[in-house]
């Protein structure tokens, strides 16, 4: 399958399939998370650093971009003293998780079907990183920067749905999933300076988890077993392993078993000379204390 990217998106219209009341609820308790925290003197870091979770998410939450996690809601009310008000929130935020339609443009709707109902997900980030380790500002540079340049109703759109992907990463049961970054896409500070310390940080959230792990190539391997660019492998539920492939506009879903055995190889060359996971996150520590 191949298709040209770069259209407007989905329909913006969401009164059908209950888009909007999904977006206003989270819009609502992430308000409702924000007043608590100000009310206890609270900052966002302060909040993400007492539960464990990053600045960013804890803003992406109170603005309504993220899925407010059950467990998030939870830890909130017991530390902020709401009373059960966020915590009686849950089976109603499970209920809008499961009939919320992401806004994916048209050209990558099968993959993000596909990834959704994964069991392993594997990817190869040569020119930039995977959409699931994006911050919001790494992923709304990305989105402004595009070209041809995208609406700003679009671009708001496609960061809600990006964002929203990443729930992929937390869930129960969670999918197995790797990384291998190459270390100059670690070192482009996409957003700018600040942006970018937030992506680092990002990164070193994510690594720990346990069904994730994260690899980088550095710049000075002299053998690679990968020119071609980035990639992705992954496998649905009771299915064969797809792989899919972006690039200048053009994506391609790949199903030809031979095709998918080749880059099934190739990847696990690139992760053979790549970086331990350790190895990885102490170069990220580095490139984090240049920042």
């Amino acid at each position: 399958m191949a298709a040209q990217a770069g259209g407007s998106g989905a329909p913006t219209g969401g009164e059908a399939d209950g888009t909007d009341e999904v977006v206003d609820l989270f819009r609502a308790l992430g308000r409702q998370i924000k007043v608590a925290r100000v009310r206890a003197g609270m900052s966002q870091k302060e909040l993400g650093d007492r539960l464990g979770y990053g600045e960013e998410t804890v803003s992406s939450v109170e603005r309504g971009r993220r899925t407010p996690q059950p467990e998030l809601l939870v830890a909130v009310d017991e530390l902020l003293e709401c009373g059960g008000l966020l915590a009686s929130a849950v089976e109603d935020v499970e209920r809008a998780r499961s009939r919320r339609r992401v806004r994916h443009p048209e050209w990558f709707r099968d993959y993000a079907r596909l990834e959704r109902d994964a069991v392993e997900l594997h990817y190869y980030g040569a020119l930039s990183l995977p959409g699931l380790l994006q911050t919001e500002g790494h992923a709304r540079a990305v989105f402004t920067a595009r070209s041809p340049l995208l609406d700003e109703e679009t671009i708001e759109q496609r960061l809600t749905a990006r964002l929203a992907r990443q729930e992929i990463l937390t869930r129960w049961p969670p999918p197995l999933v790797t990384f291998t970054v190459e270390e100059s896409v670690l070192q482009r500070p996409i957003g700018g300076r600040d942006v970018h310390r937030e992506q680092l940080k990002r990164l070193l959230e994510v690594a720990p988890l346990r069904n994730v792990e994260l690899q980088v190539m550095p710049t000075d391997q002299p053998d690679h077993p990968s020119l071609g660019g980035p990639f992705t492998l992954l496998t649905p539920k009771g299915k064969p392993q797809v792989g899919y492939l972006e690039v200048q506009n053009v994506s391609r879903l790949v199903t030809d078993a031979e095709e998918v055995r080749i880059l099934a190889a190739r990847y696990g060359s690139i992760r053979a000379q790549a970086l331990t996971p350790r190895e990885s996150l102490a170069l990220i520590e580095r490139l984090l204390g240049d920042r």
